[in-house]
């Protein structure tokens, strides 16, 4: 019976996983279209500290397709660990790469389409090879897990650096380098995903008839989730207001999964009854979806395709000399000359003279 409940939750956790993944996908492209209504209106954009967004309808539709996403996330926490949920997400980036070249004009090339694929294999990868969380049944002992010193440092550590990055670098360095606000929206995921698993236990115990209103670790989670998200949502819509959208979702997939996978290390103790095979497997799907994120992106520009590939092997035929029905000077030189080490000017003034001859 046991079995059967975690085989079902692991469904309803991977369904939710995916549906989240559709939903975040296209709220980064509805977002997108209207920052860019914006700025043709002239207003301040959001990259410039403005908050105009908040009148367009279509930046609200990317917010509640957000939300909507991030409910479908929030709930798959609560069913699957972690590291199944998190590396899902790469299926976000593919929405967003595939909607970017139909409402962005963004276009999807040869290298982006085998990205694609390398990124679902490694989401395939990831999810196979998936470590086993601890299992955690109550609050008290979500309580004791947050006090660890492994993951109290590891938070400490996270807050320091997202504060750094807030008040000193990004007032500096935001508006010219990517990885900014990236940084500070990935940093301060690894904690939010962390009070959405202690809520997710919360509401699993407030269904079990216990009383969760009376703990105060509910409401430290929730004011938790609270304020990380908010800072999520500001620092990514600087983001995609000064950047391409191909590159601010990828960058965030990759930088937002390495730190969420550390915490859940930390916290969950997920690789700690790992075999050398799964841990191989998990990381070698993790690269694979960061070389597939890489291709779909880093070659957007270039325009390659199947028939462009075609074509180009075409002309390399015709210029060779073999197709030319010409002979280079060097296929002069048999395998006979090679063995006996004449020198190429010896044979290609043998050569020479036999076709003089011949002429004769």
């Amino acid at each position: 019976m046991g079995e059967d409940r975690g085989k079902y939750d692991f469904y309803v956790g991977l369904g939710l996983a995916v549906s989240s993944s559709i939903f975040i996908g296209g709220s980064f492209i509805l977002k997108k279209k209207g920052l860019l209504r914006l700025a043709r209106k002239g207003s301040m954009r959001a990259g410039q500290g403005g908050h105009a967004y908040l009148k367009e309808w279509l930046w609200w539709a990317g917010l509640l397709s957000m939300g909507a996403g991030e409910a479908a996330n929030f709930a798959a926490y609560a069913f699957a660990p972690a590291t199944l949920v998190t590396p899902l997400g790469a299926l976000s980036v593919l929405v967003s790469a595939v909607l970017s070249s139909y409402f962005l004009t963004e276009r999807l090339n040869l290298h982006g389409k085998l990205g694609c694929l390398l990124s679902i294999l490694g989401s395939t990868t990831m999810v196979i090879h998936a470590p086993q969380e601890e299992e955690i049944s109550s609050l008290d002992h979500m309580a004791k897990k947050l006090v660890d010193p492994g993951f109290f440092i590891f938070a400490t550590l996270v807050i320091i650096v997202a504060l750094i990055f807030i008040f000193v670098v990004g007032p500096r360095h935001g508006q010219t380098n990517i990885l900014v606000y990236i940084t500070i929206c990935s940093v301060i995921g690894a904690l939010s995903v962390s009070c959405v698993k202690g809520l997710g236990i919360a509401i699993k115990e407030a269904i079990a008839g216990k009383s969760v209103a009376r703990n105060p670790l509910a409401w430290i989670l929730l004011l938790g989730l609270v304020a990380c998200v908010s800072t999520q949502i500001n620092y990514l819509n600087k983001a995609l207001d000064i950047f391409n959208t191909s590159l601010v979702t990828p960058i965030y997939y990759v930088f937002f999964t390495t730190s969420v996978l550390t915490c859940s290390a930390i916290l969950f103790k997920e690789w700690g009854h790992m075999g050398a095979d799964d841990v191989i497997g998990t990381l070698s799907g993790f690269l694979t979806i960061i070389v597939g994120i890489f291709l779909l992106h880093a070659f957007k520009d270039v325009s390659v395709s199947l028939a462009a590939l075609a074509v180009s092997m075409r002309k390399d035929e015709r210029a060779s000399p073999a197709a030319n029905g010409t002979a280079s000077h060097y296929d002069l030189l048999s395998s006979e000359d090679a063995e006996m080490g004449l020198p190429f000017e010896s044979v290609s003034r043998r050569n020479g003279a036999m076709t003089s001859s011949m002429d004769h």
